[in-house]
């Protein structure tokens, strides 16, 4: 006796795998980090990140025609600050012509119809390396929150059509919402990182910007107070509610692959779209792994950013994104 019902059959060539593939990638999938420094001409290659960069604004407007002519439409802002303006209460991150809010215009005057998200934190600014204000051997929530909207409000006037909090400091979503509302920016959208876990994964990302905790007396040595605990899964989908009801009009969860199961979780419990972000660690492994030839790279990224897509992601944050629209253009 056959079985009827032979499942393989389609599975038979690439042709009909093609024809009822569930889940496929397109260009409109991803959101490029871009990481942008002081100078002029400078394309710096990140050493824990091989083949990705910093650069400064005469060439951050070549990339993103770039990006652009890929059809990849949406970028989000990172800028590693100089240290001498660095601070423990982020003032920097208040200039209206700063590295950031230059960034921002560059973009904008060099590709109008680019989708520009920008990183709200105090870390890249903090001369400790935290996500908000230490004081007395804490962050402090409230204060934090405030100079985080604040931030987010000189981003909306140089051009930024989503500002994307990153701190998960309690109530920054409803203070960045009341904050632009009062401001006029109505139409400027807030991407929430939501769910973002105290992560071994973001090594490669704080040498890029040179924004980890620093060694010091009276400092936290990490950012579990306020980044999630790994070891959660209901609070993550608690978080995600909050956010939404704070104002957020996207939320995010970070990292990715080993987090799928919140991603899923999440999707299932919202009506707004969600995020992920293919973080540096995550890059780093494949990369290091495709060098020594345990892996094939190509495959890899395909696979991997298709299971973000497969486990609910609508939309996928990735330093591949160029690598991967390269293969499936």
């Amino acid at each position: 006796m056959f079985p009827l019902r032979r499942n393989r059959r389609l599975r038979t060539n690439e042709s009909i795998r093609s024809l009822v593939r569930e889940t496929i990638i397109t260009p409109n999938d991803f959101l490029v980090p871009l990481f942008v420094v002081e100078g002029k001409g400078v394309k710096d290659e990140i050493s824990s990140m091989p083949n990705y960069f910093r650069y400064s604004l005469d060439l951050l407007e070549k990339e993103v025609k770039e990006l652009w002519g890929l059809g990849l439409k949406s970028v989000l802002l990172f800028v590693k600050v100089p240290d001498h303006l660095k601070d423990n209460k982020g003032t920097e991150a208040l200039n209206p012509n700063g590295l950031m809010q230059r960034a921002i215009k560059t973009v904008k005057n060099v590709c109008p119809d680019m989708l520009v998200m920008t990183d709200v934190a105090l870390d890249p600014y903090s001369s400790v390396g935290h996500d908000g204000i230490v004081q007395n051997g804490m962050i402090i929530n409230d204060e934090s929150a405030e100079v985080l909207a604040r931030m987010a409000l000189t981003h909306a006037q140089a051009g930024s059509d989503f500002i994307a909090p990153s701190d998960m400091n309690d109530g920054r979503t409803l203070q960045i919402r009341q904050l632009l509302e009062q401001e006029g920016f109505k139409n400027t959208g807030i991407m929430a990182y939501t769910a973002k876990y105290a992560s071994s994964f973001y090594g490669p990302f704080r040498d890029a910007l040179d924004s980890a905790p620093v060694d010091m007396i009276d400092v936290p040595k990490n950012k579990k107070t306020y980044q999630m605990d790994f070891g959660n899964r209901l609070e993550a989908v608690r978080e995600t509610l909050i956010d939404i009801d704070e104002g957020a009009d996207i939320v995010m969860v970070k990292p990715g692959l080993s987090y799928l199961d919140i991603l899923r979780d999440i999707k299932n419990e919202v009506d707004v779209p969600v995020a992920v972000y293919q973080v540096s660690g995550e890059y780093a492994m494949i990369k290091a792994a495709a060098e020594k030839g345990w892996l094939n790279h190509d495959q890899v990224i395909i696979e991997t950013t298709t299971a973000f897509k497969r486990a609910g992601a609508d939309i996928i944050a990735s330093y591949f994104a160029k690598d991967v629209v390269n293969l499936i253009s």
